[in-house]
């Protein structure tokens, strides 16, 4: 049975940029590249980014050059810090406090991605303990996005990941060992961490179970793959064609991965992932 409070989270964790003051477009650095026209520093605002925090160029992000910027998502982090952290001050009407603004953002950035990941793995069927073990991280995560400015900037994040990192492990072996045998009927998916399939064909494949932790994936061909099961933790999609592609159960897919990717009506994705503008287009 789904836990439906986990699901819940999992799917509310989405961007209002209605109620943010433009932290992606400020607090991060940019390097100019295929994904951006410029260079930019970090604390520096975009060129673009007008006086409502708005992007005046947002129709046609990229045809401008800026493909990174419709692929970006901050999962929420950026109202969080706007409206809860800083309570409502805007760091253009209140300059005092944009430094401190904008060094906040990428840390409350990493602790959302952690409870995305935290919540999805609490929807899926776990022993007992891992269960236990996934609620209390993330009440413990919840607890660290709700601290003020000064408390945040002092977080030890790299220790906060640590023992986020082992439980998604231990939920991925968990989950697709059970998917393999009892789902799939077919033998455990292999394990491809890391590897550079860089451009590779993998069309029509029956990829289930595999895991892709950390393995790039960039230009690949993947069109009517079977990817259900799938461990996707920080694999590089970038380009990767997922055409008529089934990641309907996927783990740990993020919504800038499938951002970054190619795909169509036919590919299936999990329930808190949306298509891409740029898909239909």
């Amino acid at each position: 049975m789904v836990n439906e409070t986990a699901k819940n989270i999992r799917e509310s964790l989405t961007a209002d940029c209605t109620k943010c003051y433009g932290l992606c477009c400020t607090a991060l650095n940019i390097a100019a590249s295929s994904d951006f026209a410029i260079n930019k520093t970090a604390g520096t605002p975009c060129p673009n980014l007008q006086g409502d925090y708005r992007c005046k160029i947002h129709k046609n992000l990229r045809e401008k050059g800026f493909k990174g910027c419709t692929v970006y998502d901050c999962l929420g982090a950026g109202q969080k810090v706007s409206q809860s952290t800083f309570n409502g001050q805007s760091w253009q009407e209140n300059p005092e406090v944009a430094e401190k603004m904008f060094s906040v953002f990428p840390v409350m950035e990493q602790l959302y991605e952690m409870i995305a990941f935290i919540s999805e793995a609490l929807t899926y069927e776990v022993s007992d303990s891992l269960k236990e073990q996934l609620n209390k991280q993330l009440e413990k995560l919840q607890s660290l996005t709700d601290m003020d400015a000064d408390r945040l900037l002092s977080l030890d994040i790299i220790g906060c990941r640590l023992p986020v990192n082992e439980l998604l492990l231990e939920t991925s072996e968990y989950i697709r060992t059970e998917l393999s045998s009892n789902v799939f009927a077919i033998k455990k998916g292999k394990k491809c961490r890391g590897f550079d399939w860089i451009g590779k064909n993998l069309a029509g494949k029956d990829l289930r179970t595999t895991d892709f932790r950390g393995t790039y994936l960039i230009a690949a061909d993947l069109r009517n793959t079977d990817l259900r099961g799938v461990d996707f933790i920080g694999a590089d999609l970038r380009d990767a064609n997922l055409s008529g592609a089934n990641l309907s159960t996927s783990m740990f897919l993020t919504q800038m991965q499938i951002n970054s990717a190619k795909g169509n009506d036919k590919t299936k994705l999990p329930s808190h992932i949306q298509p891409p503008s740029h898909w239909i287009d």
